[in-house]
């Protein structure tokens, strides 16, 4: 009976370990993530207000991008 409290204990001290392992690892890769997350959306609204300007400056520039970037690789060949 005691063997088996003892036993308990031990695995519940090792769950605990495993868990503040696990936590403290995918606590930076999360941190990571929305770091680029939000670099993403910052490029995205750049990117957006530059061929806003683009299309509304010289739309002939906006028509050639919009085909050189449109569609898929496998569609090209």
């Amino acid at each position: 009976m005691l063997r088996a409290i003892f036993m308990i204990g031990l695995f519940a001290m090792l769950g605990l370990f495993a868990v503040g392992m696990v936590f403290k690892l995918f606590g930076g890769i999360v941190g990571l993530t929305f770091f680029i997350v939000g670099l993403a959306i910052k490029v995205l609204i750049v990117g957006g207000l530059l061929y806003f300007g683009i299309r509304v400056l010289s739309p002939g520039t906006a028509q050639r991008l919009r085909e050189r970037f449109a569609g898929t690789r496998l569609t090209r060949y």
